[in-house]
């Protein structure tokens, strides 16, 4: 039976699935080119190698703030419960940029950075039945190990054992590196340290994913995209006919922003410093734009103006105190929601006066968009690839670069150039 995209597939109980064996030619156009090139790659990666030492190239960042190195790297086999990965295409993230910066935190060099991805599972470590070689995955810098309290819990993706640890630089089940550099173990960053040909990841921080999804895309959802995605649709929750103020509109704000307007939210206010943004910005759906450098009032107070009392909901996008202040202050009493996704400073304190909280207005805080990475990240490639819901990765996309080139990337990245740049791999 074909799906509505002319998908060939069949039914298991009541869920659809791809056939287990299928052609690229049952996919639509204009992801047949994807396909085609995982398929290539799966059969390359079903080669002899499980088990041994791979040699690749992996772009190690030797020094904070220097250029990456495209060096030889050997990545050992996966252990228990871990996997390998061929990374087939990777994007650079600002939290990236901002540990290879070294900012705010105790530096660890030399290391692979890197954990927006896609790739396939080249072999897999003891213990693993749920992934197989040839599978094709997405890394995620956070994980769902399924057994503690959070994985359980309907209402949180903060897994005890798995959650983002931007301090562990060594594998999980013996704390050790599975690279090596010119003799050197190289650190890992958030469990993926995608910018390597191969990679080890624990098998919790995998999302197997429908192998029709084009991976030069979807790989923008293992972080940034998904984050401000869900922090609309799975936590403000815009009913259709509502307001929505983001604040920040960088990625992870717009990505909001597409959020509201999938939700069928009729305003979207855009507010940031940076004007430049504003053009950009309508292609998400935002139709109103406040810059807080042009009022002499808090923002908050200008939006409570433009709307009558306050937005319906609001999603703080910067990690600013300010902002976050702003954002829970200016949406209505009674029944608005601000939702706070930005990562503040360390020392960083929230003040607001209790009576914004007496009044009837709600503040939440949200992790990854509360997507649980191995049981909601395949739901939403699914929808995607089925286009059941209308989100459109390629706006997100506004630079590649081949994997020679990666210092490309962060040159845009630091210039402020653009959203995501997609490295490929195999360039």
């Amino acid at each position: 039976m074909m799906n509505q995209n002319g998908i060939l597939v069949h039914s298991i109980g009541a869920r659809w699935t791809l056939p287990p064996v299928f052609h690229y030619k049952y996919y639509p156009q204009h992801l047949r080119s994807s396909t085609k090139r995982s398929l290539r790659v799966v059969k390359a990666a079903m080669s002899n190698t499980a088990g041994q030492v791979i040699k690749c190239k992996a772009a190690v960042s030797w020094e904070a703030g220097k250029p990456l190195v495209i060096e030889e790297v050997e990545v050992a086999p996966p252990q228990a419960n871990e996997v390998r990965i061929k990374i087939l295409f990777t994007s650079l993230c600002h939290t990236d940029v901002y540990f290879w910066e070294a900012k705010g935190q105790k530096p660890a060099f030399p290391r692979i950075f890197g954990h927006e991805a896609a790739g396939v599972v080249e072999s897999v470590g003891e213990g693993v039945t749920d992934l197989k070689p040839g599978d094709t995955v997405l890394p995620v810098f956070t994980g769902e190990c399924k057994e503690c309290r959070h994985c359980k819990s309907e209402e949180s993706n903060m897994c005890d054992l798995l959650r983002i640890n931007t301090d562990r630089t060594v594998m999980l089940s013996d704390g050790k590196s599975r690279f090596i550099a010119k003799g050197k173990p190289i650190h890992h960053f958030l469990g993926t340290s995608t910018f390597s040909e191969y990679t080890v990841a624990h098998i919790g921080s995998v999302a197997k994913i429908d192998p029709a999804a084009p991976l030069d895309k979807v790989c923008v959802l293992s972080c940034g995209i998904s984050t401000g995605l869900g922090a609309a649709i799975n936590v403000a929750k815009p009913k259709k006919g509502s307001s929505v103020a983001v604040f920040g509109l960088g990625a992870v704000g717009l990505a909001a922003a597409e959020g509201a307007r999938i939700s069928g939210a009729a305003r979207i206010i855009g507010v940031d410093m940076n004007p430049s943004r504003f053009e950009q910005a309508k292609k998400f759906g935002v139709t109103e734009f406040v810059n807080p450098k042009d009022h002499d009032k808090p923002v908050q107070e200008v939006i409570a103006e433009m709307t009558d009392g306050g937005v319906d909901r609001s999603i703080e996008c910067t990690g600013s105190i300010a902002a976050m202040i702003s954002a829970f202050e200016c949406v209505h009493d009674g029944w608005g929601v601000a939702v706070l996704v930005g990562v503040p400073n360390r020392d960083d304190s929230f003040k607001t006066h209790p009576m914004n909280l007496l009044n009837e207005r709600t503040l939440k805080g949200t992790f990854f968009g509360n997507f649980k990475p191995r049981t909601d990240l395949p739901r939403l490639v699914e929808k995607y690839v089925n286009k059941e819901l209308d989100l459109q990765l390629e706006k997100f996309i506004t630079h590649e670069v081949s994997f020679s080139d990666i210092n490309k990337a962060f040159d845009y990245m630091l210039k402020g150039e653009g959203l995501r740049c997609i490295i490929r791999m195999g360039a």
